[in-house]
C-alpha cells in the first residue's frame, strides 16, 4: 500500500526566475509609461520642435481654380445625368471647397467643422496642422510663426473674405448633404460652389 502514495511534486527551478522575469518587464513597462506621458518643461518642448519649413509656395491661383472648377463641373454633370445622387453631390461640393480653401489660402478647413472654420474667418486667422495633426488658429500677429509642416499666413482681406465666403457655402450646402428624405437642387449647389471658386483672390 505504501507504494501507491507519493509525496509533492517540486516545481522546476526555472519557475521563481521566470516569474521574477515577468515581474521586472512590468515595472520597466510601467515607467516608460509614465516617463513617455509625463509633461515637459517649455524650453524643453521647444527644443524638441520640429523646425518650420523655409518657404511656403503661394499657390498658383488660375491654376487651382481650373483644377477646381472642372472637378465642380465633373460632380455636376454627374448629378445632372443621375449617376450620383442629390446627396452625394452636395457631400463632394462640400469637399471640393473645403479642399480648395485648404490650397489657396492654407486654412485646412477639411478638418474643421463648420463653426471652426466660421471662427477662424472671422478672426482673420489661418489655420494650420500642427505636429501631431493639430488644427491651431494663427492670427496676424502670429503669422510669423510657423506651426507644423505649413507656413503660417494671415487671412485678411480677400482671403479672410474668400474663406468667410466658403463657410457661407459649405452652409448652404448642409441641407442637402445632411437632410432626412432626398437632396434636390445639385445644379444650384454647383452654381454656389463655383461662385466661391471664381471669387476668390
Amino acid at each position: 500500500m505504501e507504494s501507491d502514495f507519493f509525496g509533492p511534486l517540486g516545481y522546476s527551478a526555472w519557475f521563481p526566475w521566470a516569474a521574477l522575469g515577468l515581474l521586472v518587464l512590468v515595472a520597466v513597462w510601467y515607467a516608460y509609461l509614465v516617463r513617455s506621458t509625463r509633461r515637459r518643461p517649455a524650453g524643453q518642448q521647444a527644443a524638441e520642435a520640429p523646425a518650420p519649413p523655409a518657404a511656403v509656395a503661394a499657390p498658383d491661383l488660375a491654376r487651382l481654380r481650373r483644377t477646381y472648377l472642372e472637378r465642380i463641373d465633373s460632380v455636376d454633370r454627374e448629378a445632372a445625368a443621375g449617376t450620383r445622387s442629390g446627396r452625394s453631390a452636395h457631400q463632394e461640393l462640400s469637399l471640393l471647397l473645403r479642399s480648395f480653401v485648404r490650397d489657396a489660402s492654407g486654412v485646412d478647413a477639411t478638418r474643421m467643422t463648420l463653426a471652426e472654420l466660421r471662427a477662424v474667418s472671422a478672426a482673420g486667422a489661418v489655420a494650420t496642422v500642427g505636429p501631431a495633426g493639430a488644427v491651431a488658429a494663427v492670427g496676424q500677429a502670429g503669422a510669423e510663426a510657423a506651426v507644423g509642416p505649413v507656413a503660417a499666413r494671415a487671412a485678411t482681406g480677400p482671403a479672410a473674405h474668400g474663406v468667410q465666403a466658403a463657410a457661407d457655402a459649405i452652409a448652404a450646402l448642409y441641407p442637402g448633404a445632411f437632410a432626412a428624405g432626398p437632396a434636390s437642387g445639385a445644379a444650384d449647389a454647383a452654381r454656389t460652389a463655383r461662385e466661391v471658386v471664381r471669387a476668390w483672390n
